[in-house]
């Protein structure tokens, strides 16, 4: 399954967030009907935000909540209810309004006093949930969701990142350009997932999606070229004028 990544255009940002549940929906019925559970990694952002509303206002059965385990792929050092949690807007937009079992939502600790204990103890999370060892080959997620920022960035993966190379699970990288820690998967885990799915929208990311798609491979300039799933799928779903703008439709 490995090979160039796929791309599909979307005319707007409503489109955008549709497709993305519809990947949502259809990556959870694979999941479920394969291996009886589905795992999946979300995203924070106002593109994920929507689409989430639109996975929550799914006809019932249309996701197998009971046999669904949430994830994230990063979050801000905040506490749970804070608005700029990566947690809560997916609890306003999402969990709250669908029948997922508290047990099966697994969020990261972005108000720990210490981040880096903070992500080892979601390793150890991970590890228990997925029935891996933490010391061998990382847990296979079915879906992970991601976004990118405008210099290139994916989940707190951004560019100069120490943890690009790093075989830990989960990390608290300090940002030098935000003056924070961020808690975040490593590529290290993202590549490892059956699925990822970029969802890409806005004409000031032009530059940076013509460097990630079209450039000289840089992960340390920009970050989002360091996922490439070693044994899965690779999407991205991406505005079509943004797409124009970069040179990459």
């Amino acid at each position: 399954m490995t090979g160039a990544p796929r791309m599909t255009l979307v005319p707007d940002a409503d489109a955008l967030a549709r497709a993305t549940a519809d990947r949502f929906i259809a990556s959870a019925a694979l999941a479920v009907r394969s291996r009886g559970l589905f795992r999946v990694a979300l995203a924070g952002g106002s593109t994920p935000a929507r689409a989430y509303e639109i996975i929550a206002a799914a006809p019932p059965g249309a996701v197998p909540w009971k046999d669904t385990h949430v994830f994230w792929g990063d979050e801000r050092p905040v506490p749970p209810d804070h608005p700029d949690s990566n947690y809560h807007m997916a609890v306003e937009t999402l969990l709250s309004r669908v029948p997922v079992p508290e047990a099966n939502v697994h969020r990261l600790h972005g108000e720990a006093q210490d981040l880096e204990a903070a992500a080892a103890d979601y390793a150890v999370d991970l590890a228990y949930a997925f029935g891996v060892p933490t010391a061998e080959a990382p847990p296979r997620f079915d879906l992970v969701l991601l976004g990118m920022g405008p210099e290139g960035h994916t989940a707190s993966l951004f560019p100069e990142s120490p943890v690009l190379e790093s075989r830990a699970w989960v990390a608290a990288p300090f940002v030098p350009a935000l003056g924070m820690r961020r808690l975040t998967l490593t590529p290290w885990v993202i590549n490892a997932a059956a699925g990822v799915l970029f969802a890409v929208g806005g004409t000031n990311k032009a530059g940076a999606l013509t460097a990630v798609l079209g450039g000289a491979r840089q992960p340390d300039r920009f970050p989002a070229q360091a996922i490439a799933p070693r044994d899965g799928r690779l999407e991205w779903i991406v505005e079509a004028e943004l797409a124009k703008a970069a040179g990459v439709a």
